[in-house]
């Protein structure tokens, strides 16, 4: 009886770590939009600046 225990936990922590590699080495599931950059269209703050936009 606690050979079979044994070998379940075993079974158990295998598997436990199995998945959190597969989670963290597959491929992305993300669905984020494709917005592409986007422009600055501000003002800078700190004047006097080196750069004349």
């Amino acid at each position: 009886m606690i050979v079979i225990r044994i070998v379940k936990d075993i079974k158990n922590i295998i598997q436990y770590i199995t998945e959190g590699f597969i989670e963290i080495f597959s491929p992305d599931n993300d669905h984020y939009p494709a917005v592409g950059v986007q422009p600055f269209g501000g003002t800078i703050n700190n004047y006097p600046s080196r750069f004349d936009w």
